[in-house]
C-alpha cells in the first residue's frame, strides 16, 4: 500500500514559457501557456489531489516572482500528478461545443 504524502506543485513546472533550466519538469507538449495558480488549484480539486496554496512564496530560480505554491497529497509519481493537472487545465481551457 502507497503512503499518502504531501508535496510540492510550483507554477513554473507546467508553464510551456519556461525552459527545462526555468523549472519547468513537463515536455511542452503537455505543458500548459502560463497557467495562473486558480487554475491549477482549481485541477487539483477537481482530481481529489486535497491542494493548500501558499501564497508569497516564490520558486527558488525565479525568487523575485511571487505566484505561490501548492501542496498536494500524491500517492505514487509526482510527475504523473502534475501531468494530470495540466490535462485537466488544457481541458478546461478547450473551446466548448454547444
Amino acid at each position: 500500500m502507497e503512503r499518502t504524502t504531501k508535496k510540492v506543485v510550483w507554477p513554473v513546472y507546467i508553464d510551456a514559457h519556461k525552459t527545462r533550466k526555468e523549472g519547468r519538469i513537463l515536455a511542452k507538449g503537455d505543458s500548459v501557456g502560463a497557467p495562473d495558480i486558480k487554475e491549477i488549484i482549481r485541477a487539483a480539486q477537481e482530481l481529489g489531489l486535497s491542494p493548500t496554496y501558499e501564497d508569497e512564496k516564490a520558486y527558488p530560480r525565479l525568487w523575485w516572482e511571487h505566484k505561490g505554491r501548492l501542496l498536494i497529497d500524491v500517492n505514487g509519481a509526482k510527475r504523473e500528478a502534475i501531468r494530470q493537472i495540466a490535462r485537466a487545465i488544457k481541458a478546461s481551457r478547450a473551446p466548448h461545443d454547444s
